[in-house]
């Protein structure tokens, strides 16, 4: 018997209801902060923006190290900056501007491209405990809370975008998931998964992309996966559709693809 937790989408989106109660009006489709990148990289957070933007977001800010900023203010105008290290990468000092900006968004999106960075690391700790609304995790962002996912993992408003080798060390010790695993057994226990953890995930396993939210799981045929465009949609369509999370990712995998 097949697992009926298992929804497959193709051509068409599985739930053309969320698709057309979409807001129309720029005004009504939300506002997202997007915060990554470090003095040597922001490919992630440009990328983001980019893709939220095209995923149909109402506003979107973009918090960026201020030791980028001499080097972006032209040719990336719309970023705004919090304090860095000498490093470059975000210093603990950025805390309370990255929660100014959080409490005036709807939804927060960690794109990633932060570095390895212990005052980062401290700073993104700090952050998760504080900041209680919609959360997008993606990119190295992940790295940072390998070894204590329960930050994440019981935050009902929250998805992750990672790789399955990530969610294989997400897992542990809830369900044993393994990179060889067929797509049928990938299904099966990410919809294990998810059962006991709160929070959704996206990934890419056996050429299709992978929904997990609530036990449920969803796939849908993709030829790639550009892993922070996927998150940026993702995040755009759960903070649209908060109450309905696996169909407004599954719908938001339909959008990306189009």
């Amino acid at each position: 018997m097949g697992n009926t937790n298992w929804l497959r989408q193709a051509d068409k989106p599985l739930f053309e209801d969320v698709l057309w109660s979409r807001p129309e009006n720029k005004r009504h489709a939300g506002k997202l902060l997007i915060i990554g990148g470090h003095k040597q990289n922001f490919n992630a957070v440009s990328e983001a923006y980019a893709a939220t933007l095209k995923a149909g977001i109402g506003t979107a800010r973009v918090l960026l190290p201020q030791a980028l900023q001499s080097m972006l203010k032209t040719v990336f105008p719309e970023a705004e900056y919090a304090p860095s290290n000498k490093i470059g990468s975000f210093s603990r000092d950025a805390l309370a501007t990255w929660l100014e900006a959080a409490d005036w968004a709807d939804g927060v999106l960690l794109a990633g491209d932060f570095g390895r960075n212990s005052e980062t690391a401290i700073l993104l700790e700090e952050f998760i405990e504080k900041y209680d609304g919609q959360l997008g995790v993606t990119g190295d962002t992940v790295d940072y809370f390998l070894k204590d996912i329960d930050k994440l993992k019981q935050r009902y408003n929250a998805v992750i975008t990672t790789t399955v080798a990530k969610i294989q060390k997400l897992a542990v010790p809830d369900t044993v998931i393994k990179q060889q695993d067929d797509l049928a057994q990938m299904v099966n226990k990410l919809s294990v998964f998810t059962d006991v953890t709160k929070t959704s995930f996206t990934t890419f396993h056996g050429g299709n992309i992978i929904v997990a939210s609530g036990g449920r799981v969803s796939t849908t045929p993709s030829k790639s996966f550009r892993e922070v465009e996927v998150a940026a949609y993702a995040t755009v369509w759960l903070l649209q559709q908060p109450q309905k999370p696996f169909e407004a990712l599954t719908t938001a995998i339909w959008g990306y693809l189009i």
